[in-house]
């Protein structure tokens, strides 16, 4: 989860985008993206079950985001990423489920971060 190098060019030209906006926030949208990165694929053009090594970087990061601050930070992260590259939203809503994990929120373009808590 140090890891700071995040090798997709897409997720590397929206990086400067994607800054938390919550500084109390201990998590990065570095680590957001390097976490999620495995499953870009997938929740664009993929079908069946997400790949495990995104459901690995979903579960790494639904354990990192534990206080409401680090969920909402993980979610505008997720929000402007997903603006980007615009998932399948049956996939994205679809994705915590089939990889056993709970997220407060769905990869959605539209997902309103406030109402997380």
């Amino acid at each position: 989860m140090n890891s700071l190098r995040v090798s997709i060019l897409i997720i590397s030209a929206i990086l400067p985008l994607l800054l938390a906006p919550a500084s109390e926030a201990a998590i990065s949208c570095s680590d957001v993206l390097k976490d999620l990165r495995p499953c870009v694929k997938y929740l664009t053009n993929g079908s069946g079950a997400p790949p495990a090594a995104c459901c690995a970087g979903a579960s790494a990061l639904a354990s990192a985001a534990t206080t409401t601050a680090d969920k909402r930070a993980a979610c505008a992260c997720i929000k402007t990423a997903a603006q980007k590259i615009n998932p399948n939203a049956q996939l994205a809503q679809s994705l915590p489920a089939n990889c056993g994990i709970s997220f407060p929120y769905t990869v959605s373009p539209n997902v309103d971060c406030s109402k997380i808590s």
